[in-house]
């Protein structure tokens, strides 16, 4: 699924995976060998970037030009890339409709964007997937409610009539983009040097780089700087994304304001004792306070969509920047009671056995980047 695709026309053995992140910004460059993604290169470099909110052509600028310097110190062969757009900037749902035609069907999903995005219908692009399609189902009450936790009532008027007369129903996952972000990225891309070939949402990089085509529903949570953003996805497909402001940033200044410390000696605390200190007044107290509201989401995020009649989630894959967070997996299994496992979004690609540890290392942040590249590969 694509907010924009085939920006750029260009024949090409390998393609990169750009990561705009608001702490840092990754780039992965994969190819295919045999149908299987082979690594070409990578690489990270630490800056606080926030595309979403700098709308200064300056600030568009010097992301281009770090972005330039990064792809050439890694020693990136092409410059046909993917990029992603952050999930709390984009707006999603999963959405009930009669079986229609393609014409009756883009008309219908118009409407009922109208619904959901809090924005003029001509200032976002829209894109939508169809997911399935579903038996005659039941009262229209019965509905299952749009997962966007806004409120919205599930479609009325011809979904609901198609409905009393037994007619099949589809499930359809639209998603809107604000256009100014869009261009934005695509300005940025420009200056870098990149033939953008297409902008998608994090959660189906995401999905692709960790889940596959696994059928079973897993919920991903990726813990950014200033974000946490939650999503189930479905045969490797995001049914349900959320977003949280609380990222490892949040956990680092609430160590240092509770412990008198600076921001840098707070970071290494976090790094070093994480969650495994046990004392009431210890650093492990203090994260379980902040990473409280996180679980608080997960909860919610778990109880919409299994209210909906969906297999039970057996499985959390935790990526981003604070996935490493020392017991915070454990401390995650405990309060949910569902296993959750730091990612691995190498898996399903070759790379040198020698690069092993240390892609092992960065895997969490990558996750994204990797998802992304895959995109014209898998």
């Amino acid at each position: 699924m694509s907010i924009t695709s085939g920006l750029f026309k260009q024949k090409t053995t390998s393609y990169l995976g750009i990561d705009l992140g608001t702490g840092s910004i990754k780039v992965v460059e994969l190819q295919s060998v045999a149908g299987r993604p082979r690594l070409v290169t990578y690489g990270l470099v630490e800056v606080k970037t926030n595309v979403s909110r700098d709308d200064l052509k300056g600030g568009q600028e010097k992301i281009a030009s770090i972005l330039r310097t990064l792809l050439e110190k890694s020693r990136a062969r092409t410059r046909v890339a993917v990029a992603a757009l952050p999930n709390f900037s984009v707006f999603s749902s999963v959405l009930s409709l009669p079986e229609l035609g393609q014409q009756e069907l883009a008309e219908a999903i118009q409407w009922e964007a109208k619904k959901f995005v809090p924005l003029p219908i001509e200032n976002v692009v829209l894109d939508w997937k169809l997911l399935d399609k579903k038996e005659p189902s039941a009262p229209a009450d019965k509905l299952p409610i749009p997962e966007t936790g806004s409120g919205q009532t599930p479609p009325v008027g011809a979904a609901k009539d198609a409905q009393v007369k037994g007619k099949p129903m589809v499930r359809i996952l639209l998603t809107a983009a604000p256009k100014h972000l869009v261009e934005r990225y695509v300005a940025i891309s420009k200056m870098a040097g990149l033939n953008l070939l297409s902008l998608e949402t994090e959660s189906f990089a995401l999905g692709r780089s960790l889940v596959g085509n696994d059928p079973a529903p897993v919920l991903a949570v990726d813990i950014g700087s200033l974000t946490s953003d939650l999503t189930v996805v479905e045969g490797g497909i995001p049914v349900l994304s959320r977003s949280i402001d609380v990222g490892g940033n949040t956990v680092t200044r609430a160590i240092a304001e509770s412990l008198g410390i600076d921001e840098s000696r707070a970071e290494q605390f976090k790094r070093d004792v994480g969650l495994g200190a046990s004392s009431n007044d210890g650093v492990g107290q203090i994260i379980s306070r902040v990473f409280g509201a996180v679980v608080n989401e997960m909860k919610y995020s778990l109880s919409l969509y299994q209210g909906q009649g969906k297999s039970k989630i057996e499985k959390i894959l935790l990526t981003g920047g604070s996935a490493f967070l020392p017991s915070l997996a454990d401390y995650l299994t405990q309060s949910l009671g569902i296993r959750a496992f730091v990612a691995n979004p190498w898996a399903r690609i070759s790379y040198p056995t020698e690069l092993k540890e240390v892609l092992d290392e960065l895997g969490p942040r990558m996750a994204v980047a990797v998802g992304l590249a895959m995109r014209e590969i898998v």
